[in-house]
């Protein structure tokens, strides 16, 4: 039996809901256990299937996707729990929030079957899709904003990527070009244990929560170029 990774499916439309199970249960390593119609009932859903993977509506009435995911993101019971949220091109500002709340994901609502099932087993190894269609609107959104508070949460500044070791460096380098851990540390001749251990190091350097935002200090820092 292969390993299987359960999934919440959220999204205010029922048609939706029922066309991302057909997509997600055809496969055989994943199962969707739950879903729900609006953020607050997720986060229910969510308590009581303890999730490996939350595929979540940005927009929704009520509590919405944002909202849902802070809760999520801030329950310590909750915190293997990977949401990727669905967005649309029009939702710059919303995924901006979503990415603040502690998201590890979006994925663009029209995605492809195939780029969906495999969003969920990157988020699940540990790697993190950001959508190229929005991706380079997205930050280069945030860079334009030169706010002194970065959207992410983090404290993003060339000054605090620089106290980084060369190694932790390159690792980041590597987790923003979208590797998996164990992607990474092909990539680096090292093991994935050791890759676990530098990220969760870059998380406490640089002040994030998940490594969507160390994407984001990435870019943010200069490391990484929009279209680079």
């Amino acid at each position: 039996m292969p390993d299987v990774t359960r999934v919440v499916v959220v999204d205010d439309q029922p048609t939706i809901r029922l066309g991302l199970r057909m997509i997600l249960d055809h496969e055989p390593d994943l199962e969707v256990v739950g879903e729900a119609g609006d953020g607050a009932a997720a986060v229910d859903v969510v308590r009581a299937t303890r999730p490996d993977v939350v595929l979540l509506d940005i927009r929704m009435p009520g509590v919405d996707g944002i909202e849902a995911t802070r809760r999520i993101r801030t329950d310590p019971a909750l915190a293997d729990v990977h949401v990727v949220v669905l967005t649309t091109f029009d939702d710059e500002e919303y995924v901006t929030g979503a990415l603040r709340a502690g998201a590890h994901a979006f994925l663009l609502k029209d995605a492809d079957p195939a780029a969906l099932v495999e969003a969920v087993h990157r988020v699940r190894a540990g790697g993190q899709v950001l959508d190229p269609k929005v991706t380079g609107v997205v930050i280069e959104q945030w860079l334009a904003a030169g706010t002194a508070a970065p959207a992410t949460g983090c404290e993003t500044t060339a000054a605090l990527v620089e106290t980084l070791t060369q190694r932790e460096r390159d690792v980041l380098l590597a987790v923003a070009r979208g590797g998996t851990n164990q992607e990474v540390a092909d990539a680096l001749g090292v093991g994935e244990a050791t890759v676990k251990a530098h990220v969760h190091a870059l998380l406490r350097k640089l002040r994030c929560t998940t490594r969507t935002q160390l994407v984001v200090v990435a870019y943010e820092s200069g490391l990484v170029t929009v279209g680079g």
